[in-house]
């Protein structure tokens, strides 16, 4: 059997786990559909290449308003791999404990939110820190890690807790331990990650489903579409009323930072 056969049965398998969660992944949409109908947003975060899964929510092609991606250059901006803005310096960063609270710092944080944190192994500081301050703050939070890969891990946190300590939903993206999925002959590692296929997969549900809620509660998203679809004009009316939509819900989440009396009222 070839090396890309094997690869698409391993595949298949993460097919099979992301349907055996539907329950979960149905609980996640009634939680984001909640936040984005209270004219709220969803934040979204991940480190490393779990980057890939903040913008496979939002923006892009099929997505649509609602979520705040949360994307730190310095812990995901690998292209460089060393040098200034390396791959070292981005690996060290996201094992910095604090600095989950100055990314936070600056929003004005509500109940009525809602977060997604996807971080493989569920073992670096910063994704971990960034769901404790979302609980501390009354917001639900939903995790996406490799559950067998997590549990071959060990914590970076000195207290030993993982991301899913901190979640109200875990959702698990089937990956191995290692993530790489391919044994070829004659290398010593594995190849071929799997995390990013089976997280993608729960984003898409995800995304399908929250688009169903918000449609029900008579609030149809605009989601991007391409022209070959709708029209160039259309893609463009609808491209520029998304952007529109999320300036005007990210602008709430600067309207009073820091201010005591504001974040006490917001909170209620």
């Amino acid at each position: 059997m070839s090396y890309t056969k094997t690869h698409l049965e391993k595949c298949q398998g993460l097919i099979e786990a992301v349907s055996k969660q539907e329950e979960k992944i149905l609980e996640t949409a009634n939680i984001f559909a909640r936040s984005i109908l209270a004219g709220r947003m969803v934040h979204t975060f991940g480190s490393g290449h779990s980057r890939i899964m903040v913008e496979e929510m939002w923006p892009r092609y099929g997505s649509f308003p609602g979520f705040n991606p949360i994307v730190e250059l310095s812990l995901t901006f690998h292209n460089l791999v060393v040098g200034a803005n390396g791959q070292r310096q981005a690996m060290f960063l996201e094992n910095v404990p604090g600095l989950a609270a100055q990314i936070l710092r600056n929003f004005d944080l509500s109940k009525r939110d809602s977060a997604l944190i996807i971080s493989s192994s569920g073992c670096n500081v910063v994704p971990i820190e960034m769901a404790e301050l979302f609980r501390k703050s009354g917001i639900k939070t939903v995790g996406i890690i490799s559950e067998k890969h997590s549990a071959a891990s060990t914590s970076k946190r000195g207290d030993g807790l993982k991301l899913q300590d901190f979640c109200d939903i875990v959702l698990d993206s089937g990956a191995p331990v290692g993530d790489a999925m391919i044994k070829v002959e004659g290398m010593e590692m594995p190849v071929a990650p799997g995390s990013t296929v089976g997280s993608c997969m729960l984003i898409n549900c995800i995304k399908a489903e929250v688009a169903n809620l918000l449609t029900k509660g008579g609030h149809p998203p605009n989601a991007l579409a391409a022209g070959a679809v709708v029209g160039a004009e259309r893609a463009a009316e609808i491209f520029e009323a998304a952007y529109d939509e999320h300036a005007h819900r990210l602008s709430r989440l600067y309207k009073k930072v820091g201010i005591p009396s504001y974040v006490s009222e917001q909170n209620k």
